[in-house]
């Protein structure tokens, strides 16, 4: 329903776009997240395997492997919704680090952790740009409606 009286038109609620930057940045968080519950049910599955687990590791308790991959998961899917506020995007830049450091456990995690922060530098370059570029736009055609 509308408010509109009969016979005369509509006019449509124009809303500015989110920023690329953010929803780059918040959807590689967002994925993740979901990697990190994988890699959790790899480490429960793993840590009763004969040769499973690298040397060093030590045989992780299952409420441990829980409580840290809940931990990450949670943290991550936080950190996803504070892109685009103050020190979001350094509090990203950190959970990469702390994603790579799950190579320390599982080795082919490291294959993992590389493609995450090369999305993750992506993410930060090119939705930046998009935003410049919009921004850009919007200046140069004052006239017409917002880049929505």
């Amino acid at each position: 329903m509308t408010d509109a009286q009969p016979g005369t038109p509509e006019t449509p609620v124009i809303r500015a776009k989110k920023s690329a930057k953010v929803q780059f940045t918040s959807t590689i968080l967002l994925l993740e997240a979901f990697v990190v519950v994988f890699a959790t049910f790899v480490l429960y599955g793993l840590r009763n395997v004969p040769a499973g687990l690298p040397d060093s590791v030590p045989n992780l308790e299952p409420a441990v492997i829980w409580t840290v991959g809940a931990t990450m998961f949670v943290v991550l899917v936080v950190l996803s919704r504070a892109c685009g506020r103050p020190g979001g995007y350094v509090a990203g830049s950190v959970a990469q680090v702390l994603v790579a450091a799950w190579t320390l456990v599982i080795p082919l995690m490291g294959i993992v952790a590389i493609v995450f922060i090369g999305l993750w530098v992506a993410s930060l370059r090119l939705g930046g740009r998009i935003d410049r570029e919009r921004a850009e736009y919007d200046a140069a055609h004052p006239d017409e409606a917002p880049n929505v």
